[in-house]
């Protein structure tokens, strides 16, 4: 009756809560990667959104009986595996500690909503005149509009009243809702495209000749179902690429 926390003690509540949190989702983690009918994914956001979301639909529907764990986070490399089954890994394939199977290449061109006017967009100094949105990438390894004309073999600099989202996903909302023109990666807008709902602007895009990997620690094997999850993600991705709208 009549206690409370002295300031010290709320500063230690605040620390205490963050840790407890830490530890159940660590424990969380592990324990899915050792149920037998569990498989857990490591993925980006926007990759988790855009690409792996509808494959697991589908998955669900010819695997009922596996739960499928997605754990999205941007910062993520070689060890961020050690507590997963499987992760959707960015970079050239080569990992000492892990197995990779190529899933996707990164092509990565403008787009914009349909709304807006881009007929008078048909070169690289016209683009890089227009409303550019975006990305900031100082926290993750992310293609964003300076390396993209880079590759190209054009000079940028983002001007000071350009808009700027520090995620893939709220950058390419952006796009979607008509705010200027944004970096597309082919697993997030080449459906869009195909349906009408985002344009092309130029026929520019940028081959990195990097790509999405699926990875898994090399000194754990998999469980069967991981394995069954695995292989049917692999056979999904290869049959996109060999599928006439990616000829």
């Amino acid at each position: 009756r009549g206690v409370a926390l002295t300031t010290a003690g709320e500063e230690l509540l605040v620390t205490v809560n963050l840790m407890l949190t830490t530890m159940y989702q660590s424990v969380t983690r592990i324990r899915n990667v050792h149920q037998s009918n569990a498989v857990s994914v490591l993925a980006t956001h926007a990759l988790a959104q855009f690409w792996l979301f509808p494959k697991l639909i589908e998955f669900n529907k010819a695997c009922p009986e596996i739960a499928v764990h997605v754990h999205a986070i941007n910062e993520m490399d070689e060890a961020s595996l050690n507590d997963y089954d499987l992760g959707l890994l960015y970079g050239s394939g080569e990992w000492a500690s892990l197995n990779s199977d190529f899933l996707l290449p990164e092509i990565v061109y403008p787009a914009a909503h349909p709304s807006l006017d881009v007929s008078g967009i048909q070169t690289l100094e016209q683009l890089a005149q227009a409303n550019l949105i975006q990305i900031d990438t100082s926290a993750w390894h992310c293609l964003d509009w300076d390396q993209w004309f880079h590759r190209l073999g054009h000079d940028y600099a983002p001007p000071d009243h350009a808009p700027v989202f520090n995620q893939l996903t709220l950058a390419f909302r952006a796009v979607q809702q008509g705010m200027g023109i944004g970096l597309a990666w082919t697993f997030m807008g080449d459906e869009a495209v195909a349906r009408g709902d985002l344009q092309r602007v130029t026929a520019f895009e940028c081959r990195t000749g990097y790509g999405e990997f699926l990875v898994s620690v090399k000194h754990r094997a998999l469980s069967p179902s991981a394995e069954l999850f695995r292989e049917w993600l692999l056979a999904s991705a290869q049959a996109e690429l060999v599928s006439p709208a990616n000829a």
